[in-house]
């Protein structure tokens, strides 16, 4: 069906604007000699641009777009970018930590770029990585033209942008950035104890930055709301879409306190507010509304790139997300419990209720298994294949799961007071986001690659880049979590040789720098395709796609779809590029060949000869006739359902889904399912006016 009654050139209907005639052609001149004479034009068609457009052109064409492609397209460099000046901090650090003493820098300036690694990692490539996976594949996957509010789109990316750069930017100041830590605990964060203007430029700039993400967020929540395609109900949406709704959601409850306090902070500085006062409780304070922001971002920055991982798998498993449902619920979970266990980072403080706090920390944990039996369920029994993507994935599930394991012991106040402030802390914590937000972003890069560009990354370089980055990955933080047993504090600039810490921190600092190169072979295969990689020229170059972004072409038209399939399960593109094994595939209707129906069971059929009109929810209002389930013969996917064809038998999947376990409308009580009332209503009413 056409998209919003958008035609664009070289899609199906469109036409070519006929140019006007010349005066040698006009009225009561001989046509003849006006062809002769050259003075009739011929129709134009439509062919290749040959000019390539000029440079400057095209920066503000960038500069100025509401397509919600090319700003994801922005977020990702823009953030990539930060991740790689990030890096280079923690190169810095890695290297001064090598040997005891202090080599490179002075305690300052480790400070310094200890605050900003921190800052930038967190707030300036997770959080914007979110963003730009979420602008590139959120409206494909609903299958909407582009998001509610494209120019807020890109106003959230600007704010984004320069708030970023403002934080960067605090590296030109006279006395250097801030030096207090990406938390700014009080009273450090006072102007007494930061003086200059570093710390300043850095409240603004996250400041500034955070109102950008909360418009995004907004921008998100009303797009995955409001404009679904029809037929896409909330419980056909892919995960990844589900998770960027609770990510948003998150979102709105987390940031605004976190810019609350920003701003109060930078009046404390500059007007003497005194809120964050150590002797008036202010350095308690500044902690709960840090935290209270700082614990859900840590899911912020991981339920998208969940999302992702469970995007990834079942393509390269050949079958569908094992427990959708329960997965969903999962997300539901994290998200309402991720508000309340925020004082899990204040055990120490001796303030805080531990038994509430430990009960909490140690319950968010669950439907993060439940996600984990989803991810190997789904695996287990599958044709598994294992590209690059997937490797990312299992390089994913491998990291979390071990930065999980040493979640649940910091979970535990007698556990927690034991490695408090040391490095035991700062591996579980790289385990956990680094682990998350890395492998998956670049897991998320190598399988929507060709949907992005329109050229494949190349394989054998993706390879070599994800064993390098995980081989030198669990070099660094693994030993880490035995420095943190010996005693080694974090945040510490140096340490003693009679410690005993340097061949452990020599161990690390060799793994950081593997893990540093583990950029190269990225940032080459990203040129190498650019400059001589082949275009993909189907819309699904894996093969086994099953959300909606792999039934477009690669990349993507401006309004992403010249027709969208019908959408009648969680997997439209699978349904559409394998009708054969979609009408084959366990608890699939049989009738609904190509068209992705509801799941619906042979034995799950209504009773014969019933009639059920199908409302919105179903596409069009059509009579469906629902065949009983001694009618269907094996073998013969064409029979057993009247029609068997279209919308009809799509919609004959979805009644019967809902309508399963009932032997007549108002006989047996079946089981609750969404939307059974008012079906049962509909179906009332049919009977009444037969």
């Amino acid at each position: 069906m056409p998209v919003w009654g958008v035609r664009t050139a070289g899609a199906p209907g469109y036409q070519a604007r006929r140019p006007r005639r010349t005066a040698g052609a006009g009225p009561g001149r001989d046509d003849a000699k006006g062809r002769a004479m050259g003075t009739e034009t011929a129709h134009a068609t439509p062919g290749p641009v040959r000019d390539r457009p000029r440079a400057g052109r095209v920066v503000v064409d960038w500069l100025t777009t509401t397509d919600h492609k090319k700003i994801g397209h922005l977020y990702l460099i823009t953030g990539f970018g930060f991740f790689l000046a990030a890096g280079v901090m923690a190169l810095l650090m890695r290297a001064e930590l090598a040997r005891p003493g202090l080599q490179l820098m002075s305690a300052e300036r480790y400070d310094q770029l200890f605050t900003l690694h921190g800052t930038i990692m967190l707030l300036l490539f997770a959080t914007p990585s979110f963003a730009g996976f979420a602008n590139e594949l959120m409206p494909l996957q609903i299958g909407a033209p582009d998001v509610a509010f494209p120019r807020l789109n890109m106003l959230s990316y600007w704010f984004f942008l320069f708030g970023g750069l403002i934080v960067l930017g605090s590296l030109l100041s006279p006395d250097g950035p801030a030096d207090y830590g990406w938390f700014a605990y009080a009273p450090l964060n006072d102007a007494t104890h930061s003086p200059g203007i570093g710390p300043d430029l850095w409240i603004m700039g996250l400041a500034l930055s955070g109102f950008g993400t909360i418009l995004g967020a907004v921008n998100f929540i009303t797009t995955i709301i409001a404009m679904r395609a029809p037929g896409m109900t909330m419980f056909r949406m892919p995960v990844f879409t589900w998770n960027t709704l609770f990510t948003s959601i998150l979102i709105l409850l987390a940031f605004p306190v976190l810019a609350a306090a920003l701003l109060v902070l930078e009046a404390d500085r500059r007007f003497g507010a005194q809120v964050f006062e150590a002797a008036n409780g202010g350095a308690l304070l500044w902690q709960h509304l840090f935290w209270f922001f700082g614990h859900p971002e840590v899911y912020i920055i991981a339920l998208p790139f969940f999302g992702i991982v469970t995007e990834i798998i079942p393509v390269f498993s050949r079958k569908p997300i094992f427990g959708y449902v329960t997965l969903v619920g999962a997300t539901m979970a994290i998200t309402g419990l991720s508000i309340v266990v925020w004082a899990h980072h204040m055990f120490a403080t001796g303030a805080v209720l531990l038994p509430f706090f430990s009960f909490m920390s140690f319950l968010i944990a669950v439907p993060t298994g439940v996600k984990f039996f989803n991810w190997t369920g789904t695996m287990i029994h599958g044709s598994l294949s294992f590209e690059t993507p997937m490797l990312w994935a299992l390089g994913f599930l491998v990291t979390f799961l071990f930065g999980g394991l040493t979640g649940v012991i910091l979970a535990s106040p007698p556990m927690d007071f034991h490695v408090t402030d040391s490095y035991f802390v700062v591996a579980h914590f790289h385990y956990v986001v680094f682990g998350t937000v890395v492998f998956a972003v670049f897991g998320g890069f190598a399988f929507w690659w060709p949907k992005f560009t329109g050229k494949m990354l190349d394989e054998r370089l993706g390879k070599i880049q994800f064993w390098t980055l995980f081989v030198g990955f669990h070099t660094t933080f693994l030993v880490q979590h035995w420095l943190g047993a010996e005693g080694m504090p974090r945040r510490y600039a140096d340490y003693l040789a009679a410690d005993g810490f340097t061949a452990l921190n020599t161990v690390s600092s060799i793994g950081a720098f593997l893990l540093g190169l583990s950029t190269l072979p990225f940032l080459y295969n990203v040129w190498k395709t650019a400059r001589h990689g082949e275009k993909v020229d189907t819309d699904d170059p894996w093969g086994y796609g099953r959300s909606l972004e792999w039934a477009t072409s690669c990349p993507p038209p401006r309004h992403n779809f010249v027709t969208l399939p019908r959408i009648r399960s969680e997997s439209p593109a699978f349904d559409l590029h394998h009708p054969a094994y979609a009408a084959e595939a366990p608890g699939r209707s049989r009738g609904a060949v190509g068209h992705g129906s509801e799941r619906c069971s042979e034995g799950q059929v209504r009773s014969r000869d019933d009639e059920i009109r199908v409302g919105a929810d179903d596409g069009p209002v059509r009579r469906v006739q629902v065949a009983p389930a001694d009618a269907v013969p094996r073998g013969d996917p064409g029979q057993g359902v009247a029609p068997a064809h279209g919308v009809a038998a799509g919609a004959a999947g979805g009644v019967a889904r809902c309508l399963r376990g009932l032997r007549s409308v108002r006989g047996v009580r079946g089981p609750r399912c969404p939307g059974r009332r008012r079906l049962l209503r509909r179906a009332a009413l049919v009977e009444a006016h037969r």
